[in-house]
């Protein structure tokens, strides 16, 4: 089976966490902290829920494939099929009222991401990729209708951007980056930016993918994160790697760039400021 083959699929796994999680977004849901006295780190009870919905509908039509999600961690991570599944990424975002979250639904074949998609209930967005093309899908009302009943899709296509003075840039904090090296490289390439924005997540890469940011920098990623989101942004004809340029489905420090230019521009500053070791 190709990607493409799994794409009906995918909808599905969207549509099952999005009915588990809408009711709980907005609401008085409380969080427990999984950080055990480090950064907040917060787990809600939509998380869980979502991601063993998701678990159990992958057992039941893919029982040989394998799983690694967020809150349950893996089951058979050396199938041949692997999905990567991170129920809402932006948790801070969720229990603060943001719509900034997603849903991560990525799946590897022989440990290569092939297809993602960063699914937004609330506001009935889907992005999807599999390395070769990526689109968006919008649940938008037809005329004279509430509430919205017809999906419209779209391509997604990086925009140019060359040089930094022009570049939009994303991080979700620079706080998130724990190392001081580290932060002190992201630092010096947002100093550079035209315009420069936090708080995404999983967002800012989609926005990448769309055309309205040129890059996106972070670190101390897990596969969860980005499994789903590379074939988005390299599917809408964006870079995504390491800072060391190596594949991105591992994890670790990560770079987007809508322009290859702004990509090898960005690296170079981040090695320049003597963030590898």
């Amino acid at each position: 089976m190709t990607a493409v083959d799994f794409a009906a699929f995918v909808e599905r796994l969207a549509q099952v966490s999005s009915d588990v999680i809408l009711p709980f977004f907005r609401s008085s849901i409380g969080a427990e902290d999984k950080s055990r006295g480090g950064v907040f780190d917060p787990v809600t009870e939509a998380d869980r829920a979502a991601e063993a919905a998701m678990r159990r509908l992958i057992a039941q039509t893919f029982p040989a494939h394998g799983v690694i999600g967020e809150e349950y961690g893996q089951d058979r991570p050396d199938a041949e099929y692997v999905w990567v599944l991170d129920p809402i990424d932006g948790t801070k975002s969720f229990i603060s009222g943001l719509p900034t979250w997603g849903t991560l639904i990525g799946l590897m074949h022989n440990g290569r991401p092939v297809y993602g998609m960063m699914s937004q209930p609330f506001t009935r967005e889907r992005y999807s990729g599999d390395g070769k093309r990526s689109r968006l899908r919008m649940l938008a009302p037809m005329r004279g209708e509430q509430p919205p009943t017809e999906w419209t899709t779209r391509t997604l296509r990086v925009r140019t951007c060359a040089a930094l003075a022009q570049a939009t840039v994303m991080t979700t904090s620079p706080g998130l980056i724990k190392d001081d090296a580290d932060r002190a490289a992201y630092l010096k390439v947002e100093a550079q930016a035209r315009l420069v924005r936090y708080g995404a997540d999983c967002y800012a890469y989609c926005a990448l993918a769309a055309g309205f940011v040129d890059l996106v920098i972070e670190t101390n990623l897990k596969p969860h994160d980005v499994v789903a989101l590379a074939p988005i942004v390299e599917g809408a004809g964006g870079v995504m790697t390491t800072w060391e340029g190596q594949t991105a489905a591992l994890g670790g420090r990560i770079i987007a760039a809508g322009d290859p230019r702004l990509y090898e521009a960005a690296r170079a500053i981040l090695l320049d400021a003597g963030s590898l070791i």
